[in-house]
């Protein structure tokens, strides 16, 4: 197997809210969209892409598995400027969900949501 790249596959209610949330705060760039599909090209290079589908598509399957993907997922970004990333994002008008913190293994983070309810987490590993 040469596995040459990778994607994330989301499925939300509004595919194009969520895009928009990762082109403007972090730096990805749209690739593709259609109807109820967009595939955004990752900032990094080599990194994966994000994509998101309409909930409901018809054309996804495993039809029983189509559901949202907003419960319990996390999309993390290791960061080198988490402070000043959090100020950025939230005078941009990004909902926070969590304010800078730092658990006692090193890692400072801190969240927001997307319009679909997405969690995007900063990561910021200290000593």
């Amino acid at each position: 197997m040469s596995i040459t790249a990778m994607a994330i596959s989301l499925n939300v209610a509004n595919p194009a809210a969520s895009a928009a949330f990762l082109t403007e705060h972090l730096g990805f760039r749209t690739e593709m969209e259609a109807d109820g599909f967009v595939s955004l090209a990752s900032p990094l290079e080599g990194g994966p892409n994000v994509i998101f589908l309409r909930t409901g598509l018809q054309t996804f399957r495993p039809a029983y598995r189509a559901g949202s993907a907003g419960e319990g997922l996390l999309l993390a970004f290791v960061v080198d400027d988490l402070d000043g990333d959090f100020a950025r994002m939230r005078g941009a008008g990004a909902p926070v969900v969590t304010e800078p913190e730092t658990e006692p293994w090193g890692e400072r983070y801190c969240q927001f949501a997307d319009p679909n309810g997405i969690i995007v987490q900063l990561v910021q590993w200290v000593a």
